[in-house]
């Protein structure tokens, strides 16, 4: 039969379109956004200034190669300039991957609870993302092999995972890698890799630098609080590099983008300050929420994952809903395969403390 109108390619109606948390709620007079682990801290002044900046030369177009913030990256990361590639957003840089590297037939592999960008990349490629099951709401290695086959081109494995907050210590990483055919290619999602205190951990420099079939990718948007200009970077081998560079837009980071992001990497007091803001209230907010009888998976991130009985009026629906009422805004997580659970965001101290007095009261306790 004739088609009456443009199809897209297989896999596209197939997708489930990213939905980004909720920003306001309706009728409440103040809101806290607590919903998509942006920093309470906010971006670096340096940052902010040097964004400014660039509203006097918007006439011009920026570096398409962002060599000065790739520079700036390595100089932080004591990384090649030349193997960084940025991007608007490492979701930006995930899709690349994806575009480069899979075919209508190929797999790509993620986890149960992984980042949805993965399986929505995956598809949008013509290929099939193929799920691997979690263990305690983190990332299993021997699940991982079990899955991969002839058709398996790409494993995405976001370290530290979200909505989870779990990770998988290096050594786990490392048997992983060495478990995978020469011609897959390994993508380490570290998008949180610098709110992380664990000596277990490394975000994947080191085995990118010493393998050919992995890549790491990291965000501006987190501890950088740079989320407003999409912003994000590849570190790679160098042929992996060059294939993204041959598919990315020519001026796929804009000029304040890069800007920001220059100051940003380079102001490390604020990081730090960010870092310890995160660890203090992170701690204190999975002890309290814990006291209130609900259960909290172990984060090394800036956000946490509550539990909820499915007890009628106590669902994780019937709490969205009440501390909606008051301005309080976390995230659902159902998509996420999470449908009795909330991600909260570590949010500032008013923030967090208001959260577990209205748990509290949502639940008929004192906090």
């Amino acid at each position: 039969m004739t088609a009456t109108r443009p199809k897209p390619r297989p896999g596209v109606l197939d997708i489930d379109a990213y939905v980004p948390g909720k920003s306001s709620a309706p009728g409440v007079a103040k809101v806290y956004k607590l919903s998509s682990n942006e920093t309470p801290l906010g971006p670096s002044p340096k940052a902010i200034t040097a964004y400014n900046e660039v509203g006097r030369h918007l006439e011009d177009y920026p570096d398409g190669s962002a060599s000065e913030l790739r520079e700036a990256i390595g100089r932080a990361f004591g990384l090649d300039p030349a193997r960084i590639v940025c991007g608007a957003g490492s979701d930006d840089l995930l899709n690349l991957i994806a575009r480069a590297y899979l075919a209508d037939g190929d797999e790509a592999i993620h986890t149960t609870h992984g980042f949805l960008v993965y399986p929505i990349a995956t598809l949008g490629t013509g290929a099939k993302p193929v799920v691997a099951p979690e263990k305690d709401y983190t990332a299993d290695v021997d699940a991982i092999l079990a899955r991969v086959t002839p058709k398996t081109k790409v494993v995405f494995l976001a370290n530290p995972n979200n909505p989870t907050g779990t990770y998988v210590p290096f050594d786990e990483v490392k048997r992983l890698h060495k478990a995978l055919p020469p011609h897959v290619l390994f993508v380490i999602d570290a998008a949180y890799a610098e709110y992380v205190r664990r000596n277990d951990y490394e975000a994947g420099i080191e085995l990118v630098a010493t393998s050919e079939n992995v890549v790491m990718c990291r965000t501006f948007s987190k501890i950088h609080g740079l989320a407003a200009v999409r912003l994000g970077w590849m570190y790679g081998p160098a042929h992996v590099v060059d294939a993204i560079n041959r598919i990315r837009g020519p001026f796929n980071v804009n000029a304040s983008a890069i800007a920001a992001g220059i100051a940003a990497i380079e102001d490390t007091a604020h990081q730090e300050r960010s870092r310890e803001h995160n660890s203090k209230w992170l701690d204190w907010l999975t002890t309290e929420i814990g006291k209130l009888g609900l259960k909290v998976t172990p984060s090394v991130a800036n956000f946490i994952l509550i539990h909820f009985p499915e007890t009628q009026g106590r669902t994780a629906g019937d709490a969205n809903a009440f501390l909606m009422q008051r301005g309080l805004i976390v995230r659902q997580v159902g998509a996420y395969k999470l449908p009795n659970a909330l991600r909260m965001s570590v949010g500032s101290e008013e923030a967090n403390r208001l959260v577990v007095k209205a748990l509290a009261d949502f639940l008929g306790k004192s906090a």
